[in-house]
């Protein structure tokens, strides 16, 4: 799905603020888009209503997920990687996405988290650069870029991650764009004979060595973007939790425990 539709949303929001016209061709669902996503909705439901709503604001828009929100009276949407609530009438839009006071962590649904986890899930394993300790106790998905200062502040921490039992399992997203040279870097990196050295090299300021392959880091950049990364680090528990930016050793292992029950018992990937 095109990414200019949430900024033609927001420019309809805005009164007119905006000049440019949204783009009235209809738009196809994704075909890596999961079938729940792209499923007619029942007529006058809730979901309904506001998949209608949508579409009058901007002609063809196609929300990656609809569902309900994890409070009542609203629907859940994600569009080109937003979060977004729209009442169950279709009447109020409200962007950004809620806090809990009662659990300390954003609010979102069991229906949206599962969206995303099986969005993450669907990475095979030998398309990511993995950092893990015997019998990790946890994994973590991190969408990360060789650039960004806390990607590298992140991956100097790696050692005391895998000591706290956390795995991570680094996903690409450069976030220049898939035009920069900053994309073309991440290629070489996930092409290279030894991925976990040539992204420890790159977050260490070294030269990297161009290398060409069929990678998978244009994939990462479209995945990353379809489940709400806006900026690197961006770090996912196993259900789909977004845990945040870079978050220190200690305080990532206690995030982890809070999310998997008093018990502390590990979620899996």
């Amino acid at each position: 799905m095109s990414r200019s539709f949430l900024p033609a949303l927001l420019c309809a929001m805005s009164l007119g603020a905006c000049a440019q016209p949204a783009d009235p061709s209809p738009v196809q669902p994704s075909p890596a888009q999961p079938a729940a996503a792209a499923r007619a909705a029942p007529a006058g439901s809730p979901e309904a209503r506001v998949r209608e709503a949508l579409g009058q604001l901007v002609p063809g828009v196609q929300p990656d997920y609809v569902g309900a929100a994890p409070f009542p009276g609203f629907r859940e949407i994600l569009l080109d990687g937003q979060v977004l609530y729209v009442s169950d009438d279709g009447r109020y839009l409200m962007q950004g996405q809620p806090f809990d006071l009662q659990t300390r962590q954003p609010a979102a649904s069991a229906g949206l988290m599962e969206y995303r986890r099986s969005l993450l899930a669907s990475v095979p394993a030998g398309e990511r650069i993995v950092f893990a300790p015997p019998n990790a106790r946890y994994t973590v998905t991190v969408f990360t870029d060789i650039e960004c200062g806390y990607c590298r502040r992140m991956h100097q921490d790696i050692a005391e991650y895998n000591r706290l039992g956390i795995a991570v399992e680094y996903l690409a997203f450069p976030r220049m764009g898939m035009a920069s040279e900053d994309f073309r870097n991440m290629v070489s990196v996930w092409c290279a004979a030894d991925r976990r050295k040539a992204l420890t090299d790159a977050k260490s300021g070294k030269p990297v060595p161009r290398k060409d392959c069929t990678s998978p880091v244009a994939m990462h950049y479209t995945l990353g973007q379809r489940v709400g990364v806006t900026g690197t680090p961006a770090v996912f528990a196993p259900d789909g939790t977004q845990l945040g930016g870079y978050v220190p050793p200690a305080q990532l292992r206690a995030a982890l425990d809070r999310l998997a029950g008093a018990d502390g018992q590990a979620g899996g990937r």
